[in-house]
């Protein structure tokens, strides 16, 4: 299966060359508008794997996945807050099957509606949001509330690394909507609040205690449409550093009183001086999924899962599902025909073996409700 990863060469695109190199069934493609970078990369990936220059903008990029004979565009050249849908739509012109890592709300949410007839009408499968959010977390939620009579709320926090690798489109991404009013369910209706405001403690199973902010992710939108009944959800990011946790609330404060419009266009900055706060973190990350709701018996319960990932390994976490489909798909395993949005198609313990290879460590905690 010819396997083009665009953003080949970058933060979260890297890694998934890297895992899928070796695996049976792909021929990969390392792309990118950078050929130099691209095959310097690919070349030390070894096997049937080359850099092939792709811009993503480009008004031919139909016509050039074609040409290449791609069987699966896995998208990673982020942030996706602000994308149209010009990638996937000429992947489908193209003939071939597309993943991204698309964790902003809006180019997820959407995504089914907009693509689902161009996919179908190709025959292939469009994947959105085959990352943390919503792959990994509708999976756990999935897996908490297995035979549960009903889900009251779901609260999930990520908490990476202070030490871990970040890169400038990300910061982007997150700086999008600091500040910003986000919509919010909240004791069964929609409520405003600003992102990256107000930090509430957080209780993590192998970590110290953090203070988790308001981000604005897929999940919120489409949990409470996927279970039915749940009143509240709500996603958090808890930085480890407590001053780089206020650094964010201070700008999202900036944001509401209008005296800093775009924070997004201080990623470039806070990207080349963030390193400064390394020395008073470490290199461990972990995530939380709580959920309360009936158990099977229908009495009150409260369940939580965590992972702690330490060495500063936590950016793997975000392409386990891309790689884990596209092993899918090299198996000759079918996926459903169409788009979207990334639920329903992993289960939990199919995360596991890559939480094994990377030394993370999962709980999974019955909580007093």
């Amino acid at each position: 299966m010819k396997t083009l990863v665009l953003g080949g060469y970058g933060n979260f695109g890297a890694r998934i060359c890297r895992a899928l190199a070796p695996g049976p069934g792909i021929e990969l493609m390392v792309g990118g508008r950078d050929l130099e970078r691209a095959t310097a990369f690919a070349q030390t990936l070894g096997g049937h794997t080359r850099g092939v220059r792709v811009d993503a903008q480009s008004p031919d990029l139909a016509q050039g996945l074609a040409d290449l004979g791609v069987d699966l565009v896995i998208h990673t050249a982020g942030p996706f807050q602000n994308q149209d849908y010009r990638v996937p739509q000429a992947v489908a012109a193209a003939g071939a099957h597309y993943i991204d890592l698309a964790d902003g709300r809006r180019f997820v949410c959407d995504f089914p509606a907009a693509l689902d007839t161009a996919f179908c009408g190709a025959g292939r499968t469009a994947v959105t949001g085959a990352s943390t959010v919503p792959a990994l977390s509708s999976a756990v939620v999935d897996h908490l509330a297995a035979g549960w009579q009903g889900i009251h709320s779901i609260d999930i926090c990520i908490a990476p690394a202070q030490g871990a690798p970040r890169g400038e489109a990300t910061l982007a991404g997150v700086l999008a909507y600091c500040g910003a009013p986000i919509r919010v369910w909240q004791h069964g209706q929609w409520t405003e609040q600003p992102g990256w405001a107000d930090p509430v403690k957080v209780q993590f199973a192998r970590m110290k205690p953090r203070r988790g902010a308001l981000c604005d992710i897929p999940d919120l939108e489409l949990f409470p449409a996927r279970y039915a009944g749940v009143q509240s959800v709500m996603f958090r990011a808890a930085l480890e550093v407590g001053l780089a946790q206020q650094a964010f609330a201070f700008m999202a404060f900036m944001h509401r009183v209008g005296v800093l419009p775009a924070p997004q266009k201080l990623a470039p900055l806070l990207h080349s001086t963030g390193r400064v706060f390394d020395a008073l973190g470490t290199a461990l990350g972990g995530m939380v999924v709580r959920v309360t709701g009936a158990d099977a018996q229908g009495n009150a319960a409260r369940r939580a899962w965590h992972i702690a990932s330490d060495d500063n390994h936590g950016p793997e976490i975000p392409c386990m599902a891309a790689i884990l489909l596209a092993r899918r798909l090299a198996c000759g395993d079918a996926l459903p025909i169409g788009a979207h949005a990334c639920a329903d198609l992993l289960a939990l313990p199919e995360f596991e073996p890559e939480f094994a290879r990377w030394g993370m460590v999962t709980d999974l905690i019955d909580e007093a409700p």
